[in-house]
């Protein structure tokens, strides 16, 4: 999931939870702006106070996406949001936002973690989802998909 992030001058991370990946992220690329994104109140003040260099945001992330607004051409966005399980009204807003966010640049891209054999979710044709590799020593084994335009 980190491995991508080198390339990067702003990592935004979706669904943080324990920071497994967040940890990943910061040890990856330590220069890159890093905003993480967790629902958990508990989970996020844990996150900020084990990471005080990064910016974490507690609460839904479709509810404040404007923070996207602002930030530069070469943008990573690293989620393990489980789409195929979030409520609709979650996945809409969501979707709708990283897809017109990921088409206002070339440079930008969606890394997924998913445990489903399918694309995470629908996207409009402007952008295309590629497998990228299968993370055999998680229980159960999980995918990486990637979003990007083309």
């Amino acid at each position: 999931m980190a491995q991508p992030a080198d390339q990067f001058d702003t990592i935004i991370e979706l669904g943080a939870g324990t920071g497994v990946i967040t940890d990943a992220l910061v040890e990856r690329n330590p220069s890159a702006r890093l905003i993480a994104f967790e629902l958990d109140p508990a989970l996020a003040g844990k996150l900020a106070a084990r990471h005080p260099g990064i910016e974490v945001v507690a609460g839904r992330f479709h509810e404040q996406a404007q923070i996207l607004d602002s930030l530069p051409e070469r943008a990573l966005i690293v989620s393990a949001l489980p789409f195929r399980s979030l409520p609709k009204e979650v996945i809409r807003p969501t979707t709708v936002i990283l897809a017109r966010f990921l088409m206002q640049n070339v440079a930008r891209s969606l890394v997924q973690f998913t445990y489903q054999p399918r694309t995470p979710f629908d996207v409009p044709t402007s952008l295309t989802w590629r497998w990228r590799r299968v993370i055999w020593r998680n229980t159960p084994p999980a995918g990486v998909w990637e979003l990007r335009q083309g």
